[in-house]
């Protein structure tokens, strides 16, 4: 059985163990690149859940992921890159990301950017990252959010049709303004609804079922003050109510 997980830096266990986000910034394992540190994979929700079903974890979240990275390594996976052969997941896990973050492919290298202004780019693209950082209001951001609202919710589809068990939820950014009415950017004259997840995503509407505020609200503290991430406890417990709460689930529907 294998668990396929992707996600953001929650998803790759940053700083559980060890600070190194990224494997390449530890010198032993430097040629892992941008994959999670080992130290920190071992003790994440993915693979908690992979050891209570006793699955293979296959996991390619990256830190700073972009959605746009999410989904495309996801289809990648699914589809086979460079023509090798694949073995389908029995069940995905995806962590969403923040929606205002974005993936820029330039000269065969995709860059993760965020509203952070400290993203490493390129110095061709030090304008471009300038004035998109500037751009990112609250018109901008709601628009994203419409944006991944309808698109994840096309993922959830097209893994419907393709018979593959999955669970999604909502890291940090959530869709509650869509819940409580509150989109001001919308052209038409019906607002965006709810759509019907079929059970597949964590009630992505209520802003106390994303990973930080439920961590939050059990009690969990970041590994550090200036920290968004969580240790191994906040990981085991996320993991284990998946598991009890939804893992079964989807692969029984």
């Amino acid at each position: 059985m294998i668990v396929y997980v992707n996600g953001d830096s929650h998803s790759a266990g940053a700083e559980i163990a060890n600070p190194h986000a990224f494997a390449e910034d530890d010198p032993l394992y430097w040629a892992l690149g941008r994959q999670p540190h080992p130290d920190n994979l071992k003790l994440s929700y993915g693979c908690e859940i992979a050891n209570l079903l006793g699955a293979i974890l296959h996991c390619d979240a990256e830190s700073a992921s972009s959605n746009d990275r999410i989904v495309r390594t996801t289809w990648q996976q699914l589809q086979g890159v460079q023509g090798l052969p694949v073995s389908k997941p029995d069940l995905v896990i995806i962590g969403w990301s923040t929606w205002e973050r974005e993936e820029w492919l330039h000269e065969g290298t995709y860059y993760q950017v965020t509203a952070s202004g400290t993203d490493d780019v390129p110095p061709e693209l030090h304008s471009k990252y300038k004035k998109w950082v500037v751009s990112q209001d609250h018109i901008t951001r709601e628009a994203r959010m419409l944006h991944w609202h309808d698109r994840i919710h096309r993922l959830h589809r097209d893994l419907t049709d393709l018979e593959i068990p999955h669970l999604f939820f909502n890291t940090y950014s959530d869709f509650s303004a869509i819940r409580r009415g509150q989109i001001t950017t919308h052209n038409s004259n019906i607002p965006p609804t709810e759509h019907n997840w079929n059970g597949c995503y964590i009630d992505p509407y209520d802003p106390q079922l994303s990973y930080y505020n439920w961590c939050i609200s059990q009690g969990f503290k970041t590994v550090n003050p200036n920290s968004y991430h969580f240790g191994a406890d906040a990981h085991r417990a996320w993991g284990e109510f998946l598991f009890q709460t939804y893992v079964q689930k989807v692969l029984t529907q």
